[in-house]
């Protein structure tokens, strides 16, 4: 169905909770990507406290694509999270390493779309804007790129220019509806129809602020009583209902710009056996 790409400006809104969040409540099979190019494995050693060893990661996928083994190598390249019905291609094991992906972004973004006829949908953690080795492609070729940002003043001055360096990079492929709002913390102090009018970019969800509960997903803690209640875990869903709304919408008036990651955009390498 999707390739949505998560990404931050500024105000460490939580990400990669996010992210994880939104995919063990998704409706459908899906791959969690961790392309944060601050490298290590966050849901690893916070959600499952560093107790699950990954067998390969993104680098793996780099190599893969050398050999013109891309597509082939996903799925094996991906483990399932313990106790889920939730992909993972874990992180890169340091930094240094993410310089390594940046001719790996672009093809996988077309790869990554291309699951959806498998009937598996993908999340990514693009993790914080800016960073050496930002897998930019990854948001570019996204169907849909969530912003998430604090609702504080702070977090909003710092993502301003970021959401307008976003605005154009959509606009200039012909995708602006491409790209859209999740606050984090609606109402801490300003609602996301103002965040979304500050931002000039289209609130698409908002994530309640439960730090008790953000801590079973960013550190492992123990699952409060009536978890599956609790505002976060049920914002998380209405984000995944949101979002599935906007793709729908997106998908009636399809555009025919070329962009990367779509299918029109050729795979080098992608099809072939290494």
């Amino acid at each position: 169905m999707a390739l949505i790409v998560l990404c931050s400006a500024s105000g460490s809104p939580g990400v990669t909770t996010s992210a994880l969040g939104l995919a063990l409540t998704w409706t459908r099979p899906v791959l969690l990507v961790e392309a944060d190019p601050t490298g290590g494995s966050a849901v690893l050693a916070g959600s499952f406290r560093g107790q699950v060893t990954p067998a390969e990661s993104l680098i793996d996928l780099a190599f893969a694509y050398r050999s013109g083994g891309l597509v082939e190598a996903i799925p094996a390249v991906a483990m399932t999270l313990p106790d889920t019905g939730v992909t993972l291609i874990p992180g890169t094991l340091a930094h240094g390493q993410s310089r390594s992906l940046e001719s790996l972004w672009e093809p996988l973004a077309a790869a990554l779309k291309g699951l959806d006829g498998l009937g598996q949908d993908v999340i990514v953690d693009a993790g914080r804007l800016g960073l050496a080795g930002s897998p930019e492609p990854l948001l570019y070729g996204a169907d849909l790129c969530l912003l998430a940002v604090r609702t504080d003043l702070v977090a909003l001055a710092g993502a301003r220019s970021w959401a307008q360096t976003l605005r154009g990079g959509f606009e200039q492929q012909g995708a602006g509806s491409a790209l859209g709002l999740l606050t984090v913390g609606d109402g801490r102090p300003y609602r996301a129809g103002e965040a979304a009018k500050v931002l000039q970019v289209p609130a698409v969800a908002s994530l309640a602020w439960d730090e008790a509960v953000a801590g079973v997903f960013s550190r492992g803690q123990a699952q409060p009583r009536r978890f599956d209640r609790t505002p976060l875990v049920r914002s998380l869903r209405s984000t995944g209902e949101a979002a599935r709304a906007r793709l729908r919408a997106t998908s009636e008036s399809p555009d025919t710009t070329e962009r990367p990651g779509t299918e029109s955009t050729r795979v080098p390498g992608a099809g072939r056996s290494a």
